[in-house]
């Protein structure tokens, strides 16, 4: 069996899904992460690595290497696909997107590497984020977009000529890391504990309606397929570990311990989005319905 997770920036693959990567890789299962762009807009996000020279020289080629520890952590492969990062923008109103970022490549362009990615490993099983970019970063929706369009189109031998053989993917997912289910329970297992909880904002902000009495948008899907993978959450956090100048070790993803979450939430929470195999929902397995 073979799967193939496709993220928007080094440390993606890390804080989404890494330990269901790690579950299917000890399970014999090829693993291939697809990163479309370098995260060269990106940010040092832990104070501890403020005035790291390689960091404030070549924050970029930094990222490579974390990735590359990263990789190694899950026991991954894992390919660039080359795309220049967009950045996060932010004020009011909206600045424009850099020229010729990935967020901004015509559909087809920023998809044909992903094509190809697809032809050559032949993946049976898809993993990406939903039609908001798991969050609405321009990258990440963007990376949905040429997920989708791969897996529709790599199977047309009439689609994308001249980028290899036509394989037809089996199963697309949309990773749930941030649903809010997750942080209630964890929220709720901390403070029974008597423990500092992170999560309280978070949640707020996703109960509470503005003056007008707007409420956040609802999640647009639910949980279809949970891999228990608690064995692998220490493989998942030496991965972000691995990228230091994104992952404070003081942050949130550490907040709660491995062993805490593999008693309260020992899941990793896909939707399952596109299936071309007979299938009965809730899942336990990405690959249930395909036979090797």
């Amino acid at each position: 069996m073979r799967l193939l997770a496709v993220h928007a920036h080094p440390d993606d693959e890390s804080s989404k899904g890494a330990a269901t990567m790690a579950h299917y890789v000890r399970q014999g299962v090829e693993v291939v992460v697809a990163t479309c762009t370098g995260g060269e807009r990106g940010s040092i996000l832990n104070a501890e690595m403020d005035g790291n020279a390689h960091a404030e020289r070549d924050l970029a080629g930094l990222r490579r290497h974390e990735m590359a520890r990263a990789a190694a952590a899950l026991g991954i492969r894992h390919r660039w696909l080359g795309f220049a990062d967009s950045g996060l923008p932010e004020g009011d109103p909206l600045p424009p997107l850099p020229w010729g970022c990935f967020a901004l490549q015509p559909l087809e362009r920023a998809a044909a590497p992903l094509v190809r990615l697809v032809r050559e490993f032949r993946p049976h099983v898809v993993l990406t984020y939903d039609e908001n970019g798991g969050y609405p970063h321009p990258d990440h929706i963007q990376t949905h977009n040429v997920s989708v369009e791969a897996f529709r189109a790599a199977g047309d031998p009439a689609r994308y000529p001249g980028l290899g053989d036509p394989w037809t993917p089996l199963k697309l997912y949309y990773d749930r890391a941030f649903n809010v289910e997750r942080f209630v329970a964890l929220h709720e297992a901390l403070e029974e504990r008597g423990l500092q909880s992170p999560y309280a904002a978070r949640i707020a902000a996703q109960q509470e309606s503005d003056p007008e009495g707007h409420r956040p948008p609802v999640a647009r899907h639910e949980t279809t397929t949970r891999i228990e993978c608690p064995h692998t959450f220490p493989h998942r956090d030496e991965a972000l570990r691995s990228h230091r100048t994104q992952v404070a070790p003081d942050g949130m993803f550490f907040a709660v311990s491995a062993e805490l979450q593999a008693e309260v939430w020992p899941w990793e929470d896909y939707v399952l989005a596109d299936s071309r195999v007979r299938t009965s929902l809730p899942e336990t397995d990405l690959f249930a319905g395909i036979v090797g």
